[in-house]
C-alpha cells in the first residue's frame, strides 16, 4: 500500500491510499457491502453509478456464509462478486459485540454462535487473518475486544489490555504469513479502543500505533455514547496516530459526524447508515433528511434533492419515488439507495476539494447553513 498525504485545512487530510486493486481518494465513505454486496445494488451500480473505489465486506458473515474456503476457491472476493477495486474486511469484532447474547469473549478469542443455525465458532487472532487471507482483503482488520458504552472501567481496561495483546499476536503472524508468500498485497490495520476515556485511549493508541501497522482504526464509539463524547474522543485520540499513515473511524456515521471528524484528522469511514436508511424511506439531502413515505410527496414534482446529480434525482420526481415505497416496489430499494450513497460519496468529493483548497472551515459552515434554512 502507498499512502501519500497530499494536502491539510487545519486538522483535515486530503490523502491518497493506493492499493493492489484502486486508487482511493480521502476523505473517503465506504459502502458496506456485508456479504460481498451492497444491498440492492449490484456491481455496474457501485462502480459506475456511484464510482466507489472500496466497499467493505464482513469477515463473520462472509465465514459462515458462504464460506471464506469457498470464497478462495472462486477467486476470492474479487474474483466471486466481480468488483474489481478495493475491498476492506473488519475482523467480526463488531459482530460478536452486535450479537453479544450469542458470543462471548475470552482471554484468547470470542466464542460465538452462527445467527443462521446456532452452531458454535470461535475467532482467535490467527484465525481471523486467515479467514481474511482466503477472502483476499486489500485491507484486514484484526480482532479486537469492543465494548458497550457506558462500560466499567474495570471492562474498558480490559478491553484495551486484550485489543493490545491479540493486536501484538496479529501483526507478528501476518508479518510471518508474508515472508512466505501469503497476503503479500494485503494490508492489515489495528483498532484503537478505550471507551470515552482519555487516558485508556492514549494508552490503546500509544500501543497500538507502536507496532508495525499499516493503518490504524478508531473503534469502540457511536455504540451508545453522545455525539459530543465521541468528537472530543477522536480529538484528543487522533494526536497519538501517525501522520503518515490512513486513520479510519469505523462504523461512523451521519452526515454531520463525517464532517466533524474529517475536521478532526479523519481519512476514512463506513456505516450501514445510508443503505438501511434508503431502505426504510430516509433520505439524505444537502438541506438535511427526508423522509419520502410521508403524504406530502404524494404530488411533488422536484428530485429528492435539488443539488444531486445521481441517477435517481436527474430522472424521478419525490411523488415517484413516493409512490414505488408505498406501493413497496423492489425498484424502490435500488433508485433510494443509490441516492443516499451519491449523497455521501459525493459529500467527501466535496470536502476533500476544500481540503486541497484550504478552505474545509468555510466548507462546513456552507454545509450547516444549508441545513438550517
Amino acid at each position: 500500500m502507498q499512502f501519500t498525504l497530499e494536502a491539510k485545512s487545519g486538522k483535515a487530510r486530503a490523502c491518497t491510499i493506493k492499493t493492489a486493486h484502486s486508487t482511493v481518494k480521502t476523505p473517503v465513505f465506504m459502502p458496506v457491502g456485508t456479504v460481498g454486496s451492497v444491498k440492492s445494488l449490484d456491481v455496474d451500480d457501485v462502480l459506475h453509478m456511484l464510482g466507489a473505489e472500496i466497499i467493505l465486506a464482513n469477515t463473520y458473515h462472509m465465514y459462515l456464509r458462504p464460506g471464506d474456503e469457498t470464497v478462495a476457491k472462486l477467486g476470492k472476493l474479487h474474483g466471486f462478486t466481480k468488483y474489481p477495486k478495493s475491498f476492506l474486511t473488519d475482523s467480526g469484532g463488531f459482530q460478536a459485540f452486535s450479537l453479544s447474547d450469542m458470543s462471548k469473549p475470552k482471554e484468547n478469542g470470542i466464542e460465538f454462535r452462527s445467527h443462521i443455525d446456532g452452531s458454535k465458532h470461535f475467532f482467535t487472532p490467527k484465525k481471523v487473518i486467515d479467514i481474511q487471507h482466503n477472502l483476499g482483503s486489500d485491507i484486514m482488520m484484526i480482532l479486537d475486544d469492543l465494548v458497550a458504552l457506558p462500560a466499567t472501567q474495570e471492562r474498558i481496561k480490559l478491553s484495551i489490555e486484550r485489543t493490545t495483546t491479540w493486536a501484538k499476536e496479529s501483526i507478528e503472524y501476518f508479518r510471518a504469513k508474508q515472508t512466505e508468500g501469503v497476503g503479500v498485497d494485503q494490508n492489515i490495520f489495528a483498532i484503537i479502543q478505550g471507551g470515552t476515556d482519555k487516558a485508556f485511549r492514549t494508552q490503546s493508541a500509544t500501543e497500538l500505533c507502536a507496532l508495525d501497522y499499516d493503518g490504524f482504526a478508531i473503534g469502540g464509539l457511536s455504540v451508545g455514547e453522545a455525539n459530543q463524547d465521541m468528537y472530543d474522543t477522536v480529538e484528543h485520540t487522533v494526536q497519538y496516530m501517525p501522520e503518515d499513515k490512513p486513520r479510519y473511524l469505523m462504523g461512523v456515521g451521519t452526515p454531520e459526524d463525517l464532517i466533524e471528524n474529517i475536521e478532526r484528522g479523519i481519512d476514512m469511514f463506513d456505516c450501514v447508515m445510508p443503505t438501511r436508511n434508503a431502505r426504510n424511506g430516509t433520505l439524505f439531502t444537502s438541506f438535511g433528511k427526508l423522509n419520502i413515505k410521508g403524504a406530502s410527496f404524494k404530488e411533488d414534482p422536484n428530485p429528492i434533492d435539488s443539488e444531486c446529480e445521481c441517477i435517481t434525482c436527474k430522472t424521478y420526481s419525490r411523488a415517484y419515488i413516493n409512490h414505488l415505497f408505498r406501493a413497496r416496489e423492489i425498484s424502490y430499494f435500488r433508485l433510494a439507495t443509490i441516492h443516499n450513497l451519491h449523497y455521501y460519496l459525493n459529500l467527501m468529493r466535496e470536502a476533500r476539494e476544500a481540503i486541497l483548497e484550504d478552505r474545509f472551515t468555510a466548507f462546513k459552515a456552507e454545509f450547516y447553513a444549508k441545513r438550517s434554512n
